[in-house]
């Protein structure tokens, strides 16, 4: 079976992040035929379409990051019933500028996590509508809306719910087979 490149975002800055540790049990319960590289955006700066004309380097691996992946994989939390800026700021670096939108095309899948009952929903739905903007080909089932507990989820990736984890193997490998489905369509050009 071909090994896909799988670049992801923590949608979230902090240091105590609790989907930097969800990202950490997907990548534990990924099919072997993934290979995860995180894509940073900390240090990206505040997206202008100044900068169209002559991009800062941070900027310029942001793109060539997403080009040497086959796939990505969001993992977002919800900050006011949206994305926060810092992924926003990210997609907007990556889509710009007019007419070389790295996500064009690109499988990609969305999750993320919450203390809250409705997961990261309203994120997750507003995410899409970006995506959707950028033409990636996202997988929309199942979708995965992770009430997150420290009690299920530990700091070095593993899931003490067998339930959770189940679900979340389950996610990855259909997030596998989005990836050999699309790619078999449109194969993404290096």
């Amino acid at each position: 079976m071909r090994t896909y490149q799988v670049s992801y975002f923590v949608g979230s800055l902090s240091s105590t992040s609790i989907n930097r540790t969800l990202s950490k049990a997907l990548l534990r319960v990924a099919p072997e035929h993934l290979e995860f590289t995180e894509i940073p955006i900390r240090d990206l700066p505040l997206y202008s379409p100044d900068y169209d004309d002559d991009y800062p380097p941070e900027a310029l691996e942001l793109k060539a990051a997403i080009d040497r992946s086959d796939a990505v994989l969001f993992v977002t939390p919800e900050y006011n019933r949206s994305i926060p800026g810092a992924l926003k700021n990210a997609i907007d670096w990556a889509s710009r500028p007019w007419g070389r939108n790295s996500f064009d095309h690109i499988p990609a899948a969305v999750i993320g996590a919450s203390p809250g009952a409705i997961g990261t929903a309203v994120a997750q739905q507003s995410l899409r509508a970006v995506l959707s903007f950028c033409n990636a080909r996202q997988m929309t089932a199942p979708e995965a809306y992770i009430t997150f507990s420290p009690e299920v989820f530990q700091e070095d990736g593993s899931i003490t719910k067998e339930s959770t984890e189940a679900f979340l193997t389950e996610f990855m490998n259909e997030f596998g087979d989005h990836i050999r489905r699309v790619l078999a369509v449109l194969p993404r050009s290096a």
